[in-house]
This record gives C-alpha cells, structure tokens and sequence, in this order.
C-alpha cells in the first residue's frame, strides 16, 4: 500500500512539473551543436551543459508549480481545464485533481528552486568561461523564474508574451556563453528564433484561454485586444519569425540558411491558417510544437553540417 501511494505521489509530482513539457529544454541540444567538434565531446563542455540543464528543469518546475498553485487559487485553473475532468486528463493539474495539496505545491516548488539556483552556481563555477554578460543573464533568470505567476506576477501584469520569449532567449545563451565566452550575430539569430518557438505556442495558448483569463485579470495581448487585434499581433510576431530567418546571412548565417529552413515557414503559416481563418485554435497550438522542434531539428542540422 505504501509502495503504490509513494508511486503515485511520485507521479504527481511528475505531472505538476510538466516533464512531459520539453520545448524549453531542447536549447541544450542546440547549444551543444553549436560547439566546436572537440568541444561537443569534451568532458568539461559536456558536465557544464548538462549540469545547467538539470538546473532548468528544476526551476521550471518551480515555474509551473507555482502556476499550478496561483491558477487554483483564482479559478483560470478550473476554467481553462474544467473540461479535462470529463475526459480524464486532470491529472496534469494536481491541485485541481486532488492528488497534491497545496502544502505540498509549495514545499516542492522551495526545494526544486534552491536544488535548479545551485546547480546553476555549479555550471558558473565549472564553466570555461563566465563573461560578465553571462552571469547577469544567469541571475536576473534565477530571480525571475518563479515570478511568472508568483510574486511579481508578471504574466498577469502584461508581460507574458515578453517573459516566454525571454525566457528561451536566456536559457539558449547563458549556458552558450559559460562555453564559449562570446555569442556572435548568427547565435544571436538562432537564440531569438529558439525563443519564439515557445512564444508562438503561447499565443494561441493565450487565445483559447481568453475567457478564463480575462475573467482572473490575467493581461494577455489576447485578454486585452479585440480578436482581430490578437490575430494582428500573432501574426507580426510570425512575420518578424520570417524577417530573422531571411535576415541570417546578414548576420552570418551560411546564404542557403533562409531555404533550409522553409519547413518552418510554410508550417508557420499554416499554423496562422488554422489558428486566425479556420478558427481552429487548438489544433494551431498542438502544431506550434512541433514547428518549434522543426525549428530545432533543422538548426542542429545546420550547425553539424558546418553552418554555423
């Protein structure tokens, strides 16, 4: 009886950490395709990247825990997922399924910040490299991770579309720049391009949930603009998408960069077909994801292949 409660309990605090949830994550795989040959398979490259790594998951946890905690709190929780419970996926929301108690919520999202915060201390003191650049990226992440929907609340404040795109631009170049000491322009590119793949999920993420955060006081663009204002917005961010990938070269980027990646481009803009002309929200975010690891597929591609 005990194993089965402790497995269980395990469980949920796999799901209230959102581990199925790896976009964030892939920056590591880019960022180590981004390193000299010798570097990818050297033991101090390799211990400082996967150690910064482990550090993220831990304090997304931390993200998304407290997340989990404020959307109970003030219902968007039980209205975006309401629907969930009829078809059996409320599990991904422990508070709401009942299988963690806020006690516990809180507990876990304290341990797995501290545990993330000094593994990245770790990554800085191991690294090659640590230019200054660096580790004020690396602090203000550290402070601003739990403040998404905690604290400072930034995601309810107007901030959310800046905080996710942000937040993948970081987590792409801090651990680049322990490695290498430097991020030029083509990096540069390839950080904003990582970046908004999260955030062109979140958007129509923000669009489906409109109503439940409106009625929270969550300030999305898609809570406070009309809906053709938020089909404005959500396709000029695809465009400045479009505008980096043709700008690459200037940046030094290989000149064939803009054709390797059309997979992307032609999947972003079916991904606003569906989202904004057929109105078919939730199968536009489902395929944001996987533009996203298109996006990533192909930039480890180039960089392999000496594009870089």
């Amino acid at each position: 009886m005990t194993a089965t409660l402790t497995t269980a309990s395990w469980r949920a605090y796999a799901r209230l950490a959102k581990l199925d949830i790896f976009d964030y994550y892939l920056s590591a795989l880019v960022v180590w395709s981004l390193l000299a040959p010798a570097a990818r398979v050297d033991g101090q490259h390799l211990t400082v990247l996967g150690t910064f790594l482990v550090g993220e998951v831990l304090l997304m946890a931390t993200l998304v825990a407290l997340d989990d905690r404020t959307g109970y709190h003030d219902g968007s929780d039980l209205a975006n997922h309401g629907v969930d419970a009829q078809a059996g996926r409320l599990h991904r929301k422990p508070l709401l399924a009942g299988t963690l108690t806020e006690r516990q919520v809180v507990r876990f999202a304290v341990l797995t910040a501290a545990l993330g915060a000094l593994l990245w201390i770790v990554a800085v003191v191991a690294a090659p490299h640590r230019p200054m650049w660096t580790l004020v990226v690396i602090v203000v992440t550290i402070v601003f991770y739990p403040q998404y929907s905690w604290g400072l609340k930034v995601s309810y404040r107007g901030f959310q579309e800046v905080y996710v795109a942000a937040l993948g631009w970081a987590l792409f170049l801090a651990p680049y720049g322990l490695l290498t000491g430097h991020a030029p322009g083509f990096v540069v590119v390839q950080a904003l391009l990582f970046g908004l793949g999260p955030l062109l999920f979140g958007v129509y993420s923000n669009t489906n949930d409109v109503e439940g955060d409106r009625a929270v006081g969550r300030l999305t663009v898609a809570a406070l603009a009309s809906p053709r204002g938020n089909a404005v917005f959500v396709g000029l961010v695809s465009l400045a998408e479009l505008a980096l990938i043709l700008c690459a070269p200037l940046a030094g980027a290989p000149g064939w960069f803009p054709l390797v990646m059309l997979p992307t481009i032609l999947l972003r803009a079916n991904q606003y077909r569906l989202g904004f002309r057929r109105l078919d929200i939730l199968r536009a975010r489902r395929l944001g994801g996987w533009v996203h690891r298109v996006t990533v597929l192909t930039l480890v591609t180039v960089n392999l292949l000496g594009g870089r």
